[in-house]
């Protein structure tokens, strides 16, 4: 008998690699975000004109005008505030306002080479993508902001006697209310040469109706509505209160003045301009 010795084969074991590990939904849209805000701060300092063009012409026009007007200002009840120093925490949100301007300018050339429909394409939502252009302009108009607060001791600011809690509070929201509403604007206009017409149109009367360059007491009753429902001039009452004090601040503003409202109010208007902007950018070419 003839015992036919076969040979059992094991069974062939397929060893797979492992997949790679996907980021989380958060992990991917904080990518977007840094990846963005890192993109612009680059940008800005490979651009060494921009800190000219935008410290220079706040610097010239607090000088120039605050010289011009310092003989013929006054202010009921403020012992003490020439219109150099009324005049100081306005050019600070000229700072935000210019250096929030140039920053967003980007989104057009961004738009118009392409690179914002890349990043759209992607896995990072629309509101990422506002996040980390609006973050990255608020840095950037941060930091302008605070070379130009080096000259508050011109403007009669004791050190001793800042708020700095409030100041940056006041600084913050309004770098990233302004970058959203800019970014809101930019997203539909096609040119830069469009983008600055309008910004001559909207953004610059509004600093020059929030109490910047002359206070609200005394103005028209028209003109001192106007002022009042300007979300700009919360800005420019609280670094006034942030650098000088409430009662600073009540002698040449609104009733509303002094009471503590300007980082509430505006944290709803950066709130509603960033959401703004989120709906702009969803909206394709």
């Amino acid at each position: 008998m003839t015992a036919e010795l076969s040979t059992a084969h094991p069974p062939a074991v397929t060893v797979s690699a492992p997949a790679p590990a996907v980021p989380g939904t958060l992990a991917l849209q904080w990518a977007t975000v840094r990846v963005l805000m890192a993109r612009d701060v680059v940008r800005f300092f490979r651009q060494p004109s921009r800190v000219v063009g935008a410290l220079a012409q706040p610097i010239l026009f607090w000088f120039v005008i605050g010289s011009g007007f310092a003989g013929s200002f006054r202010v009921e009840g403020a012992q003490g505030l020439g219109y150099q120093q009324f005049f100081f925490p306005g050019v600070v949100t000229m700072v935000l306002l210019f250096s929030a301007i140039f920053a967003t300018i980007t989104v057009i050339e961004d738009r118009r080479e392409g690179f914002l429909q890349a990043v759209l394409a992607g896995p990072g939502s629309r509101l990422a993508v506002v996040l980390g252009k609006a973050l990255g302009s608020s840095a950037i108009a941060l930091m302008q902001a605070s070379l130009f607060l080096l000259l508050a001791p011109l403007a009669g600011v004791s050190a001793a006697t800042v708020n700095l809690p409030l100041l940056f509070a006041v600084m913050v929201l309004s770098a990233l209310a302004l970058t959203g509403m800019g970014m809101s604007l930019a997203w539909w206009v096609r040119s830069s040469a469009g983008y600055h017409a309008v910004m001559s149109i909207v953004l610059l009367p509004m600093w020059v109706l929030s109490g910047a360059m002359f206070p609200l007491k005394g103005a028209g009753t028209w003109l001192s509505w106007v002022m009042v429902v300007n979300p700009m001039r919360f800005s420019v009452e609280g670094v006034r209160r942030a650098l000088y004090g409430a009662e600073a601040s009540v002698v040449v503003g609104s009733p509303m003045s002094g009471t503590g409202l300007e980082v509430p109010v505006l944290l709803a208007f950066a709130t509603v301009f960033l959401g703004l902007a989120a709906v702009s950018v969803s909206r394709r070419e």
